[in-house]
C-alpha cells in the first residue's frame, strides 16, 4: 500500500506548488535513548483570514531568530519557517514536536510521540531549542517539554546558526517565541475533552494594567492519560508577564513561567522481536507498559524569569538586552527491556517469552543562566548602500546534576507480574552514581547586513566563543571557535530572489561519553546552500534549495559495549540535499502548503570499528518527506463561519545499521492524515481535531541496537472556545 502512496503525494505536492505559484519558506545524530535522548524541535502551516493577515503570513513576514533584526524573509539568503500558534494549533499540535509536521527539511517525532522530550530531525541532525533567542535545554531528562500554548510562533533556522547564536545543531535550530503582553485588551478561554480521557482547561488573557504597564497570563491545566497503560500526561502551566514602556522607544518586558508536569514515559522500547520482527506469542500490544506501577514515572518542575529591555536612542541606534534564569528538577524513574544483548534474539527462554528488564532511576536538577546584549547601528555608505551593523555578546552558564542508579529482573513481558517487581522502597536502586556537570560560554558575534540598491542583500558575520566545561574531580575541558557566516540574496528580476550561503556551526555538549568516562569533545561543521526563493505577489512564497553539510565529532552510539547509553564520537558526518516548501493563500480564506525535502545523511569518515558504516545512511534519517496542508473557510451567515482543513504527510522508509543487522534493518514507509473542523458564531467557537485520521499503525522507528518506537496513534478532541 505505502509502495504507491509516495508517488502520489509527491504528484500532489508539485501540482500545488505549480497551481499555487508559490509559498512559504521552509536528520540524525542520536538516538532516542532509554536514558539519555534528544531534545527536540518546531513547524506547521498557514491559514489566513483577512488581506492584512495575507500580507505578513507570507513573502512579507519577519522572524528575529534569522538575523537578530526584524528583516523580511525574502531578503533572508537562508531559509527560514515561521508558524504563528493559529497556524500550528489548528492542525492540532499537543506539543513542540508536533508543530514541525509540515516543515520542509524537518522530520516530527522521529522516536514517535515522547512524554519526556520534544525530538525532531532537521537536515539529518537533531536541532537545538531556543526560547526568545537563548538556548532553552541543555541537557536529556533534566527538564520537561515546553508547552506550545505559551508561544506566538515557531521558527525553524535551516542550517548552522552559530554566528549569532552560538552553540547550535548544524541541521538548524528551533526558536520559540514566548506570548508578551500587548495593551489592546483581548483573550479566550476554552475546554478540551480527547483521546486517553484528555481533559483541558486553557486561558489567555492580556491588556492594560494602568497606564503604561500592560499585563498578560497564560494557563494550561490538564489531565490525561497516555496510550500506555499507567501512564499519565497530566500538566499545570502558569505563564504570567508584563510590560512597560514609557517612551515609544523604550520597552521593559518580564516574562515569568511555572510548569509541573506529572507523567512517565511512553517510550517503553519494546523489543525488535515481538514488534518489527515476528515473535511466535504474536506482537506485542501497544498499551504495553513494562515498569512497576506507581514507581515508573516522568514528574519534573520547572521555574523560569526572564527580562527582555528594548531602547531606540533615536532612528538609527537600538539596544536590545536579554536575560533569563531557569530551574528545573526532575525525577525520573522507568523500567526497559533487555533487547541491546542480543537484538535477534533478546529472550531467555525456548517459548520467547522471558527477557531481561532494567530499572532506572534519576533525580536530576538543571540551573541555567542566559543573557544577550547587542546593539544595532543603521547607516549608509552611499545613497544606493545601506547597513544594518549588529555588534553584541552573549553568556551563558549551566550546571546539570543527577544521581542514577539501575537494577536488573527479569519479566514474562507476555503476561507481566507487576506485583513481583521490585519499587525499591520507592526511591532510587542500589548502588547509585552522581555527576555534576557545569558549562560557561562567552561569545561575541558582529554582523553586517548590506542592502544594495534595495534589491540585493548581503549578509556578513563572524562570531568567537570561549566555552569551558568543568566536573567535580577532573581538569576543566577548554574549548574556543571562530564562526563565520556570509550570504548574498538579491531580486533579480520582480519575484525571484536567487541566494548562496556559507555558515559555519559550533556546538559544545554537555555530559559524558559514558558513566564516568571523559567528556564531549565540541562539535563543528560547516554548509554551503544555494537556493531560490519565489515571492511573484505578497501571498505567495515559494523556496528551493539543494545544501551540502560537513560534521566533525559526531557522537553515535557505541556498540562495542551492552549499555546503550554508552556514546563514542565518530568523526565526521555528511548531509546533503534539497527541500521545496511553497505556501499560497487565496482570495476567500483558501491557504495551501505544500513540502518536499531530500537528505542523505552519513557517516563519511569514523574510527576502524566503525568503518563499516561509512556511507550508510544514519539511524533514523529517512531520505525522503513530504506534506501537503490546505484549509478553507465559509460564510455561512447570521455570524456563523465554517473552517475545514485538512492535510497528508509522508515519511519515508529509514534504516538502522549495527552488529545485528550489517546490511541495516528499515523501518517502513508512512503516510498520515489530518483534518480540522471548526465552526464560529460570534465570539463561540467549536473545533474539532484529527491527527493519524485513519488510524494509521506504524512503527516511527526500529533500531538495529534492538527496539522499536511506536509512531502516533489517531487522536480526536473537540475543543470549546470564547474570545473576548
Amino acid at each position: 500500500m505505502m509502495a504507491f502512496r509516495m508517488p502520489m503525494l509527491l504528484a500532489c505536492t508539485a501540482m500545488a506548488a505549480t497551481s499555487v505559484q508559490a509559498a512559504d519558506t521552509a536528520a540524525s545524530e542520536a538516538d532516542s535513548q532509554p536514558a539519555t535522548a534528544p531534545v527536540l524541535l518546531a513547524m506547521a502551516a498557514t491559514d489566513t483570514v483577512s488581506d492584512e493577515q495575507i500580507v505578513v503570513t507570507a513573502a512579507r513576514r519577519s522572524a528575529e531568530g534569522a538575523t537578530k533584526t526584524d528583516t523580511p524573509l525574502i531578503e533572508v539568503p537562508q531559509p527560514i519557517t515561521v508558524i504563528t500558534d493559529d497556524e500550528f494549533l489548528s492542525q492540532g499540535a499537543l506539543s513542540i514536536s508536533d508543530t514541525v509536521r509540515y516543515a520542509a527539511g524537518v522530520v516530527a517525532n522521529p522516536y514517535g510521540p515522547d512524554s519526556r522530550v520534544d525530538g525532531g530531525f532537521i537536515r539529518g541532525v537533531t536541532p537545538l531549542q531556543f526560547r526568545d533567542g537563548m538556548r532553552d535545554i541543555f541537557s536529556y531528562y533534566v527538564s520537561i517539554r515546553a508547552d506550545p500554548y505559551n508561544f506566538d510562533q515557531v521558527e525553524i533556522i535551516r542550517g548552522p546558526a552559530s554566528v549569532l547564536f552560538g552553540a547550535g545543531a548544524l541541521g538548524g535550530i528551533i526558536n520559540l517565541v514566548s506570548k508578551t503582553p500587548e495593551f489592546e485588551t483581548s483573550g479566550e478561554v476554552a475546554l478540551r475533552y480527547g483521546t486517553y480521557d484528555r481533559k483541558e482547561a486553557l486561558a489567555d488573557v492580556t491588556g492594560t494594567i494602568a497606564g503604561d504597564v500592560a499585563g498578560r497570563l497564560a494557563v494550561r491545566v490538564r489531565d490525561s492519560d497516555t496510550r500506555v497503560d499507567y501512564v499519565g500526561d497530566d500538566r499545570v502551566m502558569v505563564a504570567p508577564s508584563v510590560t512597560w514602556q514609557p517612551t515609544d522607544r523604550t520597552e521593559v518586558t518580564l516574562i515569568g513561567l511555572y510548569q509541573e508536569d506529572d507523567t512517565g514515559s511512553t517510550s517503553q522500547f519494546p523489543p525488535l522481536v515481538g514488534t518489527l520482527l515476528p515473535n511466535p506469542n504474536g506482537e506485542l500490544p501497544e498499551d504495553l507498559f513494562v515498569g512497576k506501577p506507581g514507581w515508573d514515572r516522568y514528574d519534573g518542575r520547572l521555574l523560569q524569569g526572564t527580562g527582555m529591555l528594548r531602547h531606540e536612542f533615536n532612528d538609527t541606534l537600538r539596544l536590545n538586552l536579554k536575560a533569563r534564569y531557569i530551574d528545573s528538577d526532575i525525577t525520573y524513574f522507568t523500567h526497559y527491556a533487555d533487547s541491546y544483548s542480543n537484538p535477534l534474539n533478546p529472550y531467555l527462554d525456548e517459548e520467547q517469552r522471558t527477557i531481561g528488564l532494567y530499572a532506572s532511576g534519576s533525580i536530576g536538577s538543571m540551573d541555567i543562566f542566559s543573557t544577550d546584549n547587542n546593539l544595532q547601528v543603521d547607516f549608509a555608505t552611499g545613497s544606493e548602500i545601506e547597513h544594518r551593523l549588529l555588534a553584541g555578546v552573549d553568556y551563558r552558564w549551566n550546571r546539570v546534576r543527577q544521581t542514577q542508579g539501575y537494577g536488573y529482573e527479569f519479566i514474562d513481558i507476555y503476561d507481566i507480574d507487576y506485583d513481583s517487581l521490585l519499587d525499591y522502597d520507592g526511591g532510587i536502586p542500589q548502588p547509585a552514581s552522581s555527576s555534576d556537570t557545569s558549562q560557561k560560554q562567552l561569545g561575541f558575534y558582529l554582523q553586517d547586513q548590506i542592502r544594495i540598491w534595495d534589491r540585493v542583500s548581503v549578509v556578513l558575520g563572524v562570531r568567537h566563543d570561549d566555552v569551558t566545561t568543568s566536573q567535580p574531580g577532573t581538569a576543566d575541558v577548554d574549548a574556543d571557535a571562530t564562526s563565520f557566516r556570509a550570504g548574498i540574496i538579491g531580486e533579480v528580476v520582480d519575484g525571484v530572489s536567487p541566494f548562496f550561503s556559507y555558515t559555519e556551526s559550533f556546538e559544545p555538549i554537555s555530559g559524558t561519553l559514558f558513566a564516568g568516562g571523559p567528556a564531549y569533545e565540541p562539535k563543528q561543521g560547516r554548509q554551503f546552500e544555494a537556493g531560490v526563493k519565489i515571492h511573484p505577489d505578497p501571498t505567495t512564497l515559494i523556496t528551493a534549495t539543494a545544501f551540502h553539510i560537513k560534521e566533525t565529532n559526531r557522537a553515535i552510539s557505541d556498540d562495542s559495549t551492552a549499555d546503550p547509553n554508552d556514546r563514542i564520537q565518530a568523526g565526521e558526518a555528511t548531509s546533503k540535499g534539497f527541500e521545496l516548501e511553497a505556501r499560497k493563500s487565496f482570495a476567500g480564506d483558501f491557504s495551501l502548503i505544500a513540502a518536499y525535502s531530500y537528505n542523505e545523511a552519513y557517516l563519511s569518515e569514523t574510527d576502524a570499528a566503525n568503518a563499516p558504516l561509512i556511507g550508510k545512511q544514519l539511524d533514523n534519517v529517512p531520505k525522503h518527506l513530504a506534506s501537503l496542508w490546505g484549509s478553507k473557510a465559509f460564510d455561512l451567515g447570521n455570524a456563523m463561519s465554517l473552517r475545514l482543513g485538512a492535510g497528508g504527510r509522508y515519511v519515508g522508509e529509514a534504516k538502522s545499521f549495527g552488529p545485528a543487522f550489517p546490511n541495516g534493518l528499515e523501518t517502513p514507509d508512512y503516510f498520515l492524515v489530518d483534518a480540522l473542523a471548526e465552526l464560529s458564531w460570534e465570539r463561540w467557537s467549536f473545533a474539532v481535531n484529527s491527527t493519524n485520521l485513519l488510524g494509521e499503525d506504524f512503527y516511527a522507528s526500529c533500531l538495529a541496537r534492538g527496539d522499536c518506537f511506536l509512531g502516533e496513534a489517531r487522536q480526536v478532541f473537540g475543543t470549546l472556545k470564547y474570545e473576548f
